[in-house]
């Protein structure tokens, strides 16, 4: 009896409370659930080209600090040329900021919480002030970055930023907290 539909007196129902757990092959009525999901082959091709796509925005980036101007590199271009305009300049630098800020004031929260329901119970978001802020922050530094690279500012400065979004997520970031010690008989070593 397959299905889970009941049958009439004295029959059986039969319940699949798990769909996804991998069964030793003992199942007498089908094999379904021993073979493995045809995703994970899917998986692991899109996890191959997310990491050559990462490689690629990190060593074009890298190319973009390393050679500026083709005179100098990106660091010292915006740090002592006299084409940038500065007000522009510092004010999406500050917007940057802000923005970093509010996204860590609203994500702090929301990875300290145990439980699903907890999550309900969170304020609005704020995705359309980070978005307007970074609206903002790339215009005011695309204008400031325009005299040195014109039309190239554009795609230098999204690749920069697409770089940085790789770079984030590689690092370890926690919650801010005393960390738990947790003493296993396993990682003793002996004296």
């Amino acid at each position: 009896m397959s299905g889970g539909t009941p049958v009439g007196s004295g029959g059986h129902v039969r319940h699949r409370h798990s769909q996804g757990y991998l069964s030793s092959g003992d199942d007498s009525e089908d094999d379904a659930c021993s073979k493995p999901p045809r995703s994970l082959v899917i998986d692991q091709a899109k996890t191959w080209t997310r990491v050559l796509e990462n490689i690629l925005w990190i060593a074009s980036a890298a190319f973009i600090v390393y050679f500026g101007d083709w005179h100098s590199n990106l660091i010292y271009v915006v740090w002592c040329d006299d084409r940038i305009k500065r007000t522009p300049l510092y004010i999406g630098l500050a917007s940057i900021l802000l923005n970093v800020g509010v996204i860590w004031y609203t994500g702090v929260p929301v990875r300290s919480l145990k439980k699903a329901s907890e999550k309900l119970e969170l304020p609005p978001s704020s995705a359309p002030l980070v978005a307007l802020v970074g609206v903002l922050s790339f215009s005011l530094i695309s204008f400031a970055l325009w005299p040195i690279w014109s039309f190239l500012t554009l795609p230098l400065l999204f690749t920069l930023f697409m770089a940085s979004m790789v770079i984030l997520t590689y690092l370890p970031i926690r919650p801010l907290g005393p960390q738990a010690f947790a003493l296993h008989a396993d990682r003793i070593l002996p004296l």
